[in-house]
């Protein structure tokens, strides 16, 4: 095991991962298109149908999924609970900076979005970091219908709760 994979950890905490899940209300995903085949509008839309707020943050689009799309954090008019990064890792530190500036609570980077400095910063201003795990498949896993089949939560029950 590397350290890379050992540091990761800290950034993949479960119970963190559940609360940061069942608190937020509004996402902002940095990185929203509007292109139905990428991952990033694929979540977008998942995360929609389940209840959340989405708010687009994306220069080069001006709608997605019947939203109102951002150039930065920093237009963003409301509060912001989770700031969903679909960059790239180079991009993360000053995307931390503007979650910071806007006191987000989260910050939460998709599969291979890893950058330390970013997380420092975010860290450091007070966000929970989530980092290198696909906001849907947690929800899956903890929350959706993964969950109610008792797959990935090291648990097989039929009752519905909260946090474990």
């Amino acid at each position: 095991m590397n350290n890379l994979t050992l540091e990761l950890r800290r950034y993949q905490n479960p119970v963190t991962i559940q609360k940061i899940l069942h608190n937020a209300k509004t996402i902002a995903i940095v990185g929203l298109s509007s292109n139905v085949l990428r991952a990033s509008y694929f979540v977008g839309f998942y995360l929609k149908r389940h209840g959340y707020h989405i708010i687009p943050v994306n220069p080069r689009e001006s709608e997605v999924l019947g939203e109102k799309s951002y150039k930065s954090l920093r237009e963003v008019p409301i509060p912001v609970d989770v700031v969903n990064v679909f960059r790239a890792p180079a991009a993360l530190p000053g995307i931390s900076m503007e979650a910071v500036r806007i006191q987000a609570s989260s910050l939460w980077c998709q599969f291979d979005v890893v950058n330390e400095q970013g997380a420092h910063i975010a860290n450091e201003g007070g966000l929970s970091v989530i980092m290198d795990r696909c906001i849907k498949i947690e929800h899956a896993r903890y929350i959706g219908r993964m969950h109610w089949l008792g797959f990935n939560t090291n648990q097989i029950t039929s009752a519905r709760g909260g946090l474990q």
